[in-house]
């Protein structure tokens, strides 16, 4: 697959079995070689890469690391970024079709607008402009606006402009069909077969009060795969 196989899966330590999870369907499933790596905010820090105080309305430990993966995959290429809380049903290999070299980025650009109030372990669920848009990022990390994604942007940047994407002009940003990012409890399910890739982001069977959700039992028995022991948090 010309130009892509790197994978940055954001790593979060309430959530690792998750991690695990993204991370082996992706595999499983790829009918072309991955490289995943996790993006784990201590190694980021440590590394003195980022440098952002901690924000207590940030849900996750890659609430903005997520934007340093251009940087993390030496600004060349394509890399794709997506958030732990993913199950995978679709072979990633098919997101070389997509490419678009006038294109900073490519994503599903969902007009999501969430019912809850609160999602996973009890942090808040907000509501802003292209929310969710920023949790499967495809990205051309040589493109100009993405070569903006510097870690010294990175860590000075307000959360509306990263997430937002306004560091790309509206025509460099590349849509994905839904399916590609199918938010879980929004979306509606598939006339057949499987969305490409399921995205927990309310809340996955990995928390004991979300083991109602869709596909929850296919989750449970990749998870079980991975850890025979595995029981809900």
């Amino acid at each position: 697959m010309t130009g892509f196989s790197r994978i940055f899966i954001g790593w979060d330590s309430r959530e690792t079995v998750a991690y695990d999870v993204a991370r082996q369907t992706a595999l499983a499933r790829s009918s072309v070689p991955l490289d995943i790596r996790p993006i784990k905010l201590p190694d980021l820090v440590a590394q003195g890469i980022y440098t952002r105080e901690v924000d207590p309305l940030a849900s996750t430990e890659f609430t903005y690391s997520r934007f340093l993966t251009p940087f993390l995959a030496d600004f060349e290429g394509w890399a794709l970024f997506c958030d732990c809380d993913f199950l995978f049903f679709g072979d990633l290999g098919e997101l070389e079709g997509y490419l678009d070299a006038s294109k900073a980025v490519l994503c599903v650009q969902h007009d999501y607008r969430p019912k809850d109030g609160v999602k996973m372990d009890g942090k808040v669920q907000t509501s802003y402009p292209r929310k969710n848009w920023s949790s499967f990022m495809l990205f051309n990390c040589a493109h100009p606006s993405t070569r903006k994604l510097t870690p010294e942007l990175v860590n000075r940047e307000s959360g509306a402009y990263l997430h937002r994407m306004a560091w790309a002009t509206d025509s460099e940003i590349g849509a994905l069909p839904t399916e590609w990012n199918w938010l879980e409890g929004w979306n509606e399910m598939p006339a057949e077969g499987e969305p490409k890739a399921v995205h927990y982001t309310r809340g996955g069977p990995w928390f004991k009060d979300w083991q109602q959700v869709e596909y929850a039992d296919v989750w449970r028995r990749e998870a079980a795969a991975l850890d025979p022991g595995f029981t809900p948090g």
